[in-house]
């Protein structure tokens, strides 16, 4: 068992403790895309344009109901929460958000199953890495985070698993996109859209 933690100057797993109790909760998808604008990413992820809206504190995800999927821009990447969902996480979903020279970043966070972080560029699924085992990578190119892996005091040729996961996986998004999200990032209202069936 280890303890991820930056080795180096850059996103930290210790960046990552307000999502502890926080939103968005115990099941979501965290998606990074470049090259696309909030509206687009919604419109890949499956949102007609007359369900694209503002979403406040009042919206969730039930149980039978629609997703909520809520979008904002951080630099240069636009950052997709999908509440209680995994869509973004598929990787025929990825491709299609990656495709034409861009990238997409999905942190998939599930307490009841495990937490993965995925990679794509250009439409291609490079890599596939599961934050708790990360010896367990797959992809056109499993190793290509390895050095970002090593920059957070994981070593991908160990069979270890990591007792901070979910940090983790944010922060390795962190250092492949150079974003650092901030629970005021996550504060409502903010555009978004319900999606009926994106589970």
């Amino acid at each position: 068992m280890v303890r991820a933690t930056a080795r180096t100057p850059g996103p930290s797993p210790e960046d990552y403790q307000w999502q502890k109790n926080g939103p968005p909760g115990d099941i979501y998808t965290m998606l990074f895309v470049r090259g696309l604008d909030e509206r687009e990413v919604l419109r890949r992820l499956g949102a007609a344009d007359e369900d694209i809206r503002m979403i406040d504190d009042g919206d969730f995800t039930g149980p039978e109901g629609p997703q909520i999927i809520t979008v904002r821009r951080i630099g240069a990447w636009t950052v997709a929460v999908e509440d209680r969902g995994w869509r973004g996480h598929e990787p025929q979903v990825l491709g299609a958000l990656s495709r034409d020279g861009g990238e997409a970043v999905a942190v998939l966070r599930h307490d009841y199953a495990q937490h993965e972080v995925r990679y794509a560029a250009d439409g291609r699924l490079i890599t596939t890495v599961n934050l708790g085992f990360p010896l367990t990578r797959d992809g056109e190119d499993p190793d290509r985070l390895n050095r970002h892996l090593r920059e957070l005091g994981i070593d991908p040729a160990a069979a270890d698993s990591v007792d901070n996961p979910v940090p983790a996986a944010l922060a390795l998004a962190g250092r492949i996109t150079g974003v650092t999200v901030e629970l005021r990032h996550l504060r409502r209202p903010v555009l978004g859209a319900t999606v009926p069936g994106a589970r």
